[in-house]
């Protein structure tokens, strides 16, 4: 929304065969030029890094083959992230995330919470080209209840992807969510679902006004006191996504930095898939919320060359 600003643009004098062969060299003889592989991944756009694939395989053998046997840890799977394409890379995620005993249900709540319509009618094409499953099966399979209802409804892509504000709507719908809340005993999930998932942003940033002036509470501790759970997730981040996407981000990093451990897989998920959107924008959230620039973060919490890639990624 607005004015969103990325960290990696396409790079102007882009020459795949003089990159193929510095990344060859790079890897050539005792040791590997970790460094110069991330000169020049960290400053392609995706699509560079397709075609850069592409030479490699033309030219030499498979470059992703290359990099598994040269490379290893954090830095070898943000790497190896950097080489899908964005989509790509997120349906991977998606079905790691349902994946064996358990489903990382916050992986999920990110990625499908916060995405557009494009985006789903995309998961659902490339999750049946990388899988040959159906991703819409796969997540009413491994979910239940309400939260089920709900990524089933997020999955429809028919969020109103305008910009009006329709003031009588957003009076209806605080009024409906107030009565599915706060206002009766027990939560009417599917209220509160429904419109979470089907109205734009704007319309819902009215209809949360409306909803404070009504309640007197703000809609996200309204959430806090009637849900739990994973539902309790999913509104949180729709919530999030709709006042501000790129600060929900911001947060998302924070607290895969916060506490004992760090989430590094939520790092290379978000520093890798926004570099081209706004993480720009998510870097001066972040600066805002937390008194700290992301980069620090990433300084003291990462090592090595997972670090020295992600703080290029950030520029």
């Amino acid at each position: 929304m607005g004015n969103c600003q990325p960290t990696i643009v396409p790079y102007e004098d882009f020459d795949p065969i003089a990159d193929i062969k510095a990344i060859r060299k790079a890897c050539k003889g005792f040791g590997t030029d970790e460094q110069a592989i991330i000169d020049i991944l960290a400053n392609r756009s995706a699509f560079q890094r397709q075609e850069i694939k592409q030479a490699y395989f033309d030219k030499y053998d498979d470059l992703v083959d290359k990099l598994k046997s040269e490379l290893s840890g954090n830095f070898e799977k943000a790497i190896l992230a950097m080489l899908d394409p964005p989509v790509i890379y997120a349906v991977k995620e998606l079905r790691k995330a349902m994946k064996g005993a358990g489903t990382d249900e916050d992986v999920l709540v990110e990625i499908l919470c916060t995405a557009t319509n494009s985006d789903v009618a995309m998961f659902k094409e490339c999750y049946f080209q990388v899988h040959e499953r159906d991703l819409v099966a796969d997540i009413e399979g491994d979910t239940s209840g309400d939260v089920r209802n709900l990524l089933m409804t997020l999955l429809e892509g028919n969020r109103d992807e305008s910009y009006d504000v329709d003031d009588d709507l957003a009076e209806a719908d605080a009024t409906s969510l107030f009565e599915a809340g706060e206002g009766c005993f027990g939560t009417d999930e599917s209220t509160f679902s429904y419109i979470l998932a089907t109205r734009n942003y704007l319309q819902l940033q009215a209809t949360f006004k409306v909803y404070e002036q009504l309640s007197g509470t703000e809609i996200l501790d309204a959430i806090e006191n009637e849900t739990s759970g994973t539902l309790k997730k999913c509104y949180i981040a729709l919530v999030r996504a709709a006042k501000n996407p790129q600060l929900y981000f911001a947060r998302r990093l924070h607290d895969a930095m916060s506490g004992a451990g760090t989430d590094e897989d939520t790092l290379i998920r978000i520093i890798v898939c926004r570099s081209e959107y706004d993480l720009e924008t998510i870097k001066d959230m972040y600066l805002e919320k937390y008194d700290v620039s992301l980069k620090d973060a990433l300084k003291d919490e990462c090592s090595g060359d997972f670090k020295r890639l992600l703080l290029a990624i950030c520029h």
